[in-house]
């Protein structure tokens, strides 16, 4: 028997003020999301606290087991659904732009501190994240980046040879970047062989216009779902046999080692 897994992206409105709109907003989507059997919700970059927000980001980090965390623990437990969501991580002294899962049965399944700073207000309030990680959720093997990351080839190569088959791409990509969600990002899950998700936010936030456009991308860099520019949650099942079959088909991840330690 095939291996399946349902999955929705949650492109939240960006207009959503403070932390607890946004849980507002979540709490009244989980029900329609619950409907639709989905196994994981994947939310936008710093979905939890704004992204465009200027120093209010230092007053709403918070640690991973904090408030926040606790309310989309019970989301999660009271709709059977993991949240995968954007925050910003406060650890002592230091803010991270980070990501994290909760499941189910309300425990952290993983997380990801963004590694790849842009060019902008990012840099005044982040510090950059070390390293990555892959989660295993109902059998599938997890990893997630946050928009910078993931357009970077290696980061997308790397969790791929770390194993993973779903990428998950919080992101707060801007409206004058559509090449990114249309066309780089599917060819990301095209090149690694992977399924790939890009959660990102729609309409104005103190003056910045988001994309929209999140996207489920398959492992041979079809659409599976596409958003357009308004606020809307997108669906796709997950076929995980075809990772290995575009593995299979295009084995880049095999085939590079023959490229030598000088490539590589």
């Amino acid at each position: 028997m095939s291996r399946t897994f349902r999955l929705a992206v949650g492109q939240s409105p960006a207009e959503l003020a403070t932390t607890q709109e946004r849980l507002n907003w979540l709490s009244e989507a989980m029900p329609a999301v619950a409907a639709e059997h989905v196994d994981l919700l994947v939310l936008p970059e710093l979905f939890a606290t704004g992204y465009n927000i200027g120093d209010l980001i230092a007053d709403r980090a918070e640690p991973a087991d904090g408030p926040i965390a606790k309310a989309i623990a019970v989301l999660a437990k009271a709709h059977g659904v993991a949240i995968h969501y954007g925050f910003a991580e406060a650890d002592r002294e230091v803010v991270y732009n980070s990501a994290q899962c909760i499941g189910p049965g309300g425990t952290r399944l993983g997380g990801h501190r963004k590694l790849a700073i842009p060019p902008g207000f990012e840099g005044d309030h982040f510090t950059p994240g070390q390293g990555c990680t892959l989660f295993s959720y109902r059998g599938v093997r997890i990893a997630t980046l946050i928009c910078y990351d993931a357009e970077f080839p290696e980061t997308a190569r790397h969790v791929a040879s770390m194993g993973a088959e779903l990428v998950l791409v919080p992101t707060a990509l801007g409206a004058q970047w559509e090449w990114v969600a249309q066309r780089m990002i599917p060819t990301r899950a095209y090149e690694n062989g992977v399924y790939l998700a890009y959660a990102n936010s729609a309409g104005i936030e103190n003056g910045m216009t988001f994309l929209g456009q999140s996207v489920i991308a398959t492992p041979d860099g079809q659409e599976l779902a596409r958003a357009g520019a308004e606020s809307e949650i997108i669906y796709g099942t997950l076929q995980l046999d075809n990772v290995s079959t575009a593995q299979e088909r295009l084995p880049y991840l095999k085939d590079r080692e023959a490229l030598g330690p000088e490539i590589r």
